[in-house]
């Protein structure tokens, strides 16, 4: 089977309707190149599952391709404001917005990867998100007669990870802030890899007891240069602020499509790439 494909053809693995989770946190190496292309193909009624997301799931719903998420926290940092886009498809109903606390979807991703249906959440034993979400549930402990509240499983039909590195095998190395990937890696059903390079193999045994996403877990990989960007990728490129700004302040439809546009050259320069190999 082929691994290393152009971005079209790894985002032709999502389908409508897919629940799929996003590797980075709020505006730090988010998989935005793969975001940008699930968005120009409008795939619709996706199912996001992150802990802290930003700029992914705000393209996303601001092209009406979000049916719901399970998340923690969704806004930019502090400089940036809101996530407006989220915010008005979840207030208008479009949206169904599954609040969490970020423990709570990581427990939901744990209970994923053991293959049961829900996991016990120490610490979450009242308040209004219990109310909120139907995924929770507060029942007795059989061996302590305390209450404990559980939460349902979440497990991905694709998880889409950005790295810095990895193999043709998809043997991959994250730098700096792991934030949930290893975790969405292990607990979704396929993984996507977007990559600012492919290395050799050879290089990649160097580092066999450090690697944290192994090949065997991954179906498809995608060479994308600055395929986090407009977010950053630690150790390669800060966040872009004039085009986080440029998407920030855009109101019509054409605007957020000359946004996906004024991307193309860049995401697709992994197509040659992949054609070489």
């Amino acid at each position: 089977m082929k691994k290393i494909v152009n971005l079209k053809e790894a985002a032709s693995i999502v389908q409508n309707g897919s629940m799929i989770s996003f590797g980075g946190n709020v505006l730090h190496r988010a998989p935005m190149a793969f975001v940008r292309e699930l968005a120009r193909q409008r795939i619709s009624g996706l199912k996001i599952v992150k802990t802290a997301g930003a700029h992914d799931i705000d393209l996303l719903c601001a092209v009406g391709s979000v049916e719901s998420v399970d998340a923690g926290f969704v806004s930019y940092e502090t400089k940036y404001g809101l996530a407006t886009h989220y915010r008005k498809a979840v207030q208008s109903g479009v949206v169904k917005g599954n609040e969490h606390a970020c423990y709570t979807v990581i427990c939901a991703l744990r209970g994923a990867t053991m293959n049961v249906p829900f996991m016990p959440v120490k610490g979450l034993n009242a308040g209004d998100l219990l109310l909120k979400n139907d995924y929770f549930v507060v029942v007795e402990d059989p061996f302590s007669g305390e209450p404990i509240t559980l939460v349902k499983s979440l497990m991905p039909d694709v998880a889409v990870i950005h790295v810095q590195e990895c193999d043709a095998k998809g043997n991959a190395k994250i730098a700096g802030p792991k934030f949930e990937d290893i975790l969405i890696s292990r607990a979704a059903k396929k993984v996507i890899l977007t990559t600012e390079q492919i290395v050799p193999e050879s290089r990649m045994k160097l580092y066999a007891d450090s690697i944290d996403i192994p090949g065997f877990l991954v179906d498809k990989i995608v060479q994308v240069p600055k395929g986090a960007s407009p977010c950053s990728c630690y150790k390669k490129y800060d966040v872009d602020d004039q085009k986080l700004t440029e998407f920030i302040q855009a109101k019509t439809q054409a605007e957020i499509d000359a946004y996906l546009k004024s991307y193309e050259k860049l995401d697709y320069a992994g197509e040659r790439m992949a054609m070489r190999r």
